[in-house]
């Protein structure tokens, strides 16, 4: 039933809007998904001080949302293109809808994938009766052979977001949420890829019940809808983040967009440290366990809540996935406490005297340790790098570091530092016997068998590498810390190779956390 206000407004609707209510009304998803529960959180509510629901995809067959759009494309296919076959590009999630709604209507089904894709994902399509093609790097490459596969052998390509079937499937879930909670709503938190579940959402929502806001969530580093919406067009990210792989989409889908600039009320970015942390907060609540993508939602909640200073309220969150690697769980468990500011994260230089390092723990007090990492320095001074947990967020934090330096200790605070949190925490050896003259970067690369030689073989061995580091965390990419020794003249001819490798990278000559663990002076530039 619609809302009692939906007549009032009836014919001031666009006819795209009304095109949409239809197909989000008529959408066959039923047949292989399920009407998900929508649970309070007590736990975040309470910690909140706002009623927060979350909306749990992650319970259907595939563990996400991505069958209902996926089902309701296909079934809406004439029998000729249903004989012909079906193929998509996709990484995951998408990829298993698609494989197991072809596999209920007796469809065949290609994946084409790229060749990063973890092997449980791969598997996971091949068990529900999708064909696996593994071409390319990335999503994009995976996806033009797809559309060329496409037209070699008359398939239907069946878009991840952008088509009207794929996003009334998605919108059933906005369909869901207002009959499953007829009270007041504040807000629906919505994660963000390339637009297809959030432009069915809002579409539906906006419709029954203009007054509730739809508000997007993106990572800081894949927020296509947010520029998007910035620059009042679509535009094309240089390059996207790769935690939340799900929605790690460079461009917000054409009709996506179309709808989303008129009906989203607006975006927050939320960084990895809070992904993790929300990851953990549906945790304690549900005792299930999302993927980043699929916490995204419970990540701009709190956020939004927070910058609003929101207080009884009702707030929705769709938690979209839980298909994630148990390898990259130790990655979330390391920075979620980051993500709830339960960890400060510091650096202290102490004097090289008997005594002083049992002055400098001294004056740490009661507080629980985290992490104690101690590498003498030279004769005159030693560093620390420090982790403490804390019972008041970023405030109890401040307050220690203010208390170290004002007994005499050089503290820096490294708790933002992303290569102190990805690379020196765990790194061995410190500083080297003499000065190198090193530049210092850190770079991603595809995460494949052979994948770290050829990364190596590609930088090739013009260049000494005078330090090195690396952690793989269970996803598409992994991640390497790197030191070469670059004479003066050969630095134009450096970043031009740099550049043309690829792979994003970014320098870290004068991070101070290099600098205090593993470096040594800054070279010439």
């Amino acid at each position: 039933m619609f809302h009692s206000g939906m007549h009032a407004n009836f014919f001031n609707k666009s006819d795209m809007i009304l095109n949409y209510i239809e197909r989000i009304l008529r959408a066959r998803v039923y047949d292989v998904a399920i009407e998900t529960p929508l649970d309070v959180a007590p736990i975040l509510s309470k910690r909140l001080n706002n009623k927060v629901y979350i909306k749990r995809e992650d319970l259907q067959p595939v563990f996400s949302f991505k069958l209902r759009g996926a089902y309701n494309k296909i079934v809406s296919l004439s029998e000729a293109e249903k004989h012909c076959g079906v193929i998509t590009a996709s990484a995951g999630n998408h990829a298993q809808g698609v494989a197991l709604a072809a596999n209920k209507l007796g469809i065949r089904a290609l994946i084409v994938m790229p060749v990063t894709t973890p092997a449980i994902k791969v598997q996971a399509v091949r068990s529900r009766g999708g064909e696996t093609v593994l071409y390319g790097d990335s999503y994009d490459e995976a996806y033009e052979h797809a559309l060329n596969l496409a037209e070699g052998h008359k398939l239907t390509f069946v878009h991840p977001y952008d088509d009207p079937e794929v996003i009334a499937g998605q919108g059933t879930i906005g369909m869901e949420i207002l009959r499953q909670h007829r009270g007041d709503i504040h807000a629906i938190f919505v994660p963000v890829g390339g637009g297809g579940l959030i432009a069915g959402v809002a579409a539906y929502v906006k419709f029954v019940r203009p007054e509730v806001k739809v508000i997007g969530v993106e990572p800081e580093d894949s927020d296509c809808l947010n520029k998007a919406l910035k620059a009042k067009r679509r535009v094309v990210l240089k390059q996207v983040g790769l935690f939340a792989d799900g929605v790690a989409v460079k461009q917000i889908g054409k009709e996506t967009f179309h709808i989303a600039h008129q009906y989203v009320d607006g975006v927050v970015t939320v960084n990895t440290d809070e992904i993790c942390a929300a990851i953990k907060d549906i945790f304690d609540d549900t005792r299930s366990i999302a993927e980043p993508a699929g916490a995204l939602s419970i990540a701009g909640l709190k956020k939004y809540a927070e910058e609003n200073a929101l207080e009884g309220q009702c707030l929705i969150a769709i938690e979209s996935g839980a298909n994630i690697n148990f390898d990259r769980l130790r990655h979330v468990a390391e920075r979620a406490q980051m993500g709830e500011q339960k960890e400060l994260l510091f650096a202290a230089t102490i004097p090289e005297h008997p005594g002083s390092f049992l002055e400098f723990c001294r004056s740490l007090g009661q507080r629980n340790i985290t992490e104690f990492n101690y590498r003498l320095f030279d004769s005159a001074a030693a560093h620390v790098f420090v982790g403490v947990q804390t019972s008041n967020g970023r405030k109890d934090g401040e307050a220690l570091i203010k208390e170290l330096r004002n007994a005499g200790f050089s503290v820096t605070d490294m708790t933002g530092n992303e290569l102190a949190l990805e690379h020196i925490r765990h790194m061995v050896g410190g500083h080297p016997p003499r000065l190198l003259h090193e530049h210092v970067y850190s770079f991603e690369f595809p995460e494949r068998p052979g994948a770290l030689l050829k990364f190596l073989s590609t930088l090739g061995g013009r260049w000494n590498i005078s330090l090195f580091h690396y952690r793989n965390h269970g996803a598409a990419f992994g991640r390497v810390l790197m030191g070469l020794q670059v004479p003066k003249e050969d630095r134009k001819t450096f970043h031009e190779f740099l550049d043309a490798l690829g792979f994003p990278y970014r320098e870290e000559t004068d991070n101070p956390a290099y600098l205090m663990f593993a470096g040594g002076k800054r070279p010439e530039a």
